[in-house]
């Protein structure tokens, strides 16, 4: 299926790891250019593959903690390509900030590291989203719906980005721009392995979590993740807005004791 992407310009935040690499590569085989934001240096193994695909992309090195900078790069990009299409605000990570041990000092730290450059991203591209009559694609996690008892701020900041999700998505019908949400439960991502190992028994803990997920009881891959949220992106998904999509194999909405 052709998603008419081709030669369409899509910020990936966080896009050299994870859920966002598999996004910034997924994006690049329909022919989009990823515009990938990260703290990190370009890794081989990305360039490798993403090189394999195409030469048309760009990753701009920035913590996207410093939210100031963010206006200058988005008038830029837009500046050199004539335009932006999509805004895919994925970057973040779970710090385990809870109630009883966490200061409002570090509460609003985190809520800063995950939530407000959701917000300045789509702030700032607003004006050539409308341009365009783009869309907007927020990652999620299921701690913003389900609890997880150890990660206040992170469950906060994920719980803003579905409210914001609805709020972009009422605030934009008149212009054509759509706004959704992937929400992530169990994926494994090279963050999710590294936390597992952090158990004495890994395989042990990672049969819990498996057999709590009803559709074959595995993880989510970074793929699937990916192939559902380039197509909710895509002018193929013209007249859905305002969605949290679910690709959990069925975590937070069915009985965990199916078997």
């Amino acid at each position: 299926m052709d998603l008419k992407l081709k030669g369409k310009v899509v910020f990936v935040t966080g896009g050299l790891k994870g859920i966002g690499s598999g996004i910034s590569l997924r994006l690049a085989q329909e022919g989009a250019i990823p515009v990938i934001l990260d703290r990190s240096d370009m890794l081989d193994t990305f360039k490798t593959k993403m090189e394999a695909i195409t030469t048309n992309y760009e990753c701009i090195k920035i913590d996207l903690n410093e939210t100031d900078k963010i206006q200058a790069i988005v008038d830029d990009v837009a500046k050199r390509y004539g335009g932006i299409y999509g805004v895919v605000n994925n970057a973040g990570a779970n710090d385990n900030k809870d109630l009883e041990t966490t200061s409002w000092q570090e509460f609003e730290k985190s809520i800063h590291g995950n939530l407000t450059h959701y917000y300045e991203m789509v702030h700032c591209a607003v004006p050539y989203l409308k341009q365009s009559k783009g869309s907007i694609l927020n990652i999620s996690s299921k701690t913003a719906l389900t609890g997880q008892g150890k990660t206040s701020a992170y469950a906060a900041a994920k719980g803003a980005i579905l409210g914001l999700t609805r709020e972009w998505a009422a605030a934009l019908i008149k212009d054509s721009v759509r706004s959704n949400c992937i929400v992530v439960s169990e994926c494994w991502t090279p963050l999710y392995e590294k936390w597992i190992k952090t158990f004495e028994d890994p395989q042990a803990r990672i049969k819990v979590i498996t057999d709590k997920i009803p559709l074959e009881h595995r993880m989510t891959s970074i793929e699937e993740i990916a192939d559902t949220a380039v197509f909710v992106l895509s002018p193929v998904s013209s007249h859905t807005t305002g969605q949290w999509v679910f690709v959990d194999g069925g975590y937070v909405h069915l009985d965990r004791a199916l078997s």
